[in-house]
């Protein structure tokens, strides 16, 4: 049996970043701060020291840059590991992302792959300014060309960045930051890899089906819970990535329980619930007894500061969407 560590899954972003790094040269980190600094999170705290400054590389406040120097690399060889300090900076390398990051592989007819990873801290909760609490995964599902993998558990955080890493196309990792430090898990110290593309079903249940991802797993799983002693038994699927999502885990456990309900942080106009809603009418509508009920975050701008309380997904809104799903 390998030796763990209890790790938050901030603590895991990091060790995978380690780990990997220590077993290929090509690995390399760069982003605004995390050198000296170790990142806005620490998520690279220590690892200058470890690697030096040529593969853990402080860069200026450029994201296009950032994004296209990552690129670069990754065209020459290398495996880069850019961040962006928030999701929500993303968006001035967007054209980075969309027309050469996502397309690199098609461009060359598949002569050529982009393997590197795309970091950032998502999503709401943690009392941030404008633009620091944005929660778009969707804008990504929609390349092809880029796997899109978020997060619940520090153990689930190491394997998928791990295979991320190894990945030879690209891949957007988006760490929900409202749970960088919320919980500890035993984390194994030595490398292994989490598949990319499988849902993990988190506790199984027979009457109804709550598919969701990232920051937003804990409050669906204490929704769970708590309607289990009114006798309501929730299955609850993690996602964990959610391009390409695992299709057959969602159909498969829905057909089991006839019911769904989809819980995401993200505006519900355009999101996933929508999506999975979609894929349920076209693979299992002979199964379905309810209409599938989206616990999601609203259609406006995340809004500052302890009017995050309101906009955010909470246990008591994801029973009430469970108890919808099954009393209809």
């Amino acid at each position: 049996m390998s030796e763990t560590q209890n790790l938050t899954l901030v603590q895991a972003v990091r060790d995978g970043l380690a780990t990997e790094m220590e077993l290929d040269d090509d690995v390399v980190a760069l982003g605004q701060d995390i050198g000296a600094n170790g990142g806005v999170f620490r998520a690279t705290q220590g690892l200058q020291d470890e690697f030096g400054d040529q593969r853990v590389i402080d860069t200026p406040l450029a994201e296009s840059g950032i994004i296209g120097s990552a690129i670069g690399l990754a065209t020459g060889g290398m495996k880069p590991v850019p961040e962006i300090q928030f999701s929500g900076f993303m968006y001035p390398g967007f054209d980075q992302i969309v027309s050469h990051m996502a397309r690199y592989r098609t461009r060359t007819r598949s002569r050529f792959s982009l393997p590197m990873v795309l970091r950032a801290p998502y999503g709401g909760g943690i009392r941030a300014p404008e633009s620091h609490s944005d929660s778009k995964e969707t804008f990504y599902t929609h390349e092809a060309g880029l796997k899109v993998v978020m997060p619940s558990t520090p153990y689930d955080t190491k394997g998928l960045l791990i295979s991320a890493i190894r990945d030879p196309d690209p891949v957007v990792f988006l760490e929900p930051k409202l749970i960088y430090r919320a919980f500890r898990e035993e984390v194994p110290t030595e490398a292994y890899e989490v598949p990319i593309g499988e849902a993990a079903v988190r506790r199984e249940g027979s009457d109804v089906s709550v598919f969701t991802y990232g920051a937003m797993t804990r409050p669906t799983l204490e929704a769970a819970e708590n309607l289990a002693e009114e006798g309501v038994d929730a299955e609850v699927v993690d996602l964990r990535t959610v391009s390409p999502m695992d299709r057959e885990a969602i159909v498969e456990s829905f057909k089991k329980t006839g019911r769904g309900v989809v819980v995401h942080e993200a505006p519900q106009s355009g999101g996933l619930a929508g999506e999975i809603t979609a894929l349920l009418q076209e693979e299992a509508l002979v199964y379905q007894e309810a209409p599938i009920k989206r616990v999601t975050g609203f259609d406006v701008p995340v809004p500052l500061y302890a009017m995050e309380d309101y906009y955010l997904p909470n246990a008591a809104r994801v029973e009430d969407g469970i108890r919808e799903a099954v009393e209809f």
